[in-house]
């Protein structure tokens, strides 16, 4: 049974995207650092694993994972640090979205890519953002980290492609999750998802659904997936 392995599972994309791959008949295993949350997802889905530890604790990811065969790997984990204009970031806050959106995602794909390599074959997959290639104001380090994503994803592509490996980066637009719940007011949510514009977790899982059953042959190698009709600005207040 070919083994999926899915970080930030615990809600939203990451969510919607174990239980897609669990009702299509994947090994899941699904990672997160909200243990409830893991919990319920497990009693969700008979037979989907759950492994809670926060994605920085090097030492607990590797073992974690070792002797464990991964042959999809779903880079999905991302935290939204608060928007508003760059000089009055808050350093914390930017470290934590540096070390959750980019260096935890190095760290997980260097910890996987030998084996894929070695058996030549897997599929590496990564939740991007328009973000990281629209730039906008007052989403300054967010942008900065799904680009850096982006181009991380094109480079590994180029040196793996050669062992018969795939790399996906998943582009969505707006999607209703709870990424801006911890940064924005509940009026400023209500009014970005206004009109049932917005995406759905779903439509991200089903699209990734879609990737992964083409053959081995064929590799979609960015995929944006942005709302039909316009979406509302973002609202800081």
């Amino acid at each position: 049974m070919t083994h999926a392995l899915v970080t930030g599972a615990t809600s939203g994309i990451g969510r919607a995207i174990a239980l897609a791959l669990h009702g299509a008949g994947y090994a899941v295993t699904a990672v997160g650092r909200n243990r409830d949350a893991l919990n319920a997802l497990s009693a969700a889905a008979t037979g989907l694993q759950t492994l809670c530890l926060d994605l920085s604790d090097r030492a607990s990811l590797t073992a974690a994972l070792q002797g464990q065969r991964v042959d999809v790997l779903v880079n999905n984990a991302g935290i939204m640090p608060p928007p508003g204009p760059f000089e009055h970031s808050d350093d914390a806050a930017t470290d934590r979205t540096l070390a959750t959106n980019l260096q935890s995602v190095l760290v997980l794909t260097r910890l996987v890519l030998p084996q894929m390599t070695a058996r030549g074959s897997g599929h590496i997959v990564f939740t991007g953002s328009t973000a990281g290639h629209a730039p906008s104001a007052n989403f300054a380090v967010y942008g900065a980290t799904k680009a850096a994503i982006s181009a991380f994803a094109a480079s590994l592509r180029a040196e793996v492609s050669a062992h018969g490996l795939r790399v996906t980066e998943l582009v969505p637009g707006r999607v209703e999750t709870g990424l801006y719940e911890a940064v924005l007011s509940d009026a400023a949510r209500q009014a970005m998802y206004r009109d049932g514009a917005a995406l759905q977790p779903s439509d991200i899982a089903e699209a990734l659904l879609a990737v992964l059953r083409l053959p081995p042959r064929a590799d979609v190698a960015r995929l944006d997936i942005v709302p039909t009709r316009p979406v509302p600005p973002i609202a800081l207040k």
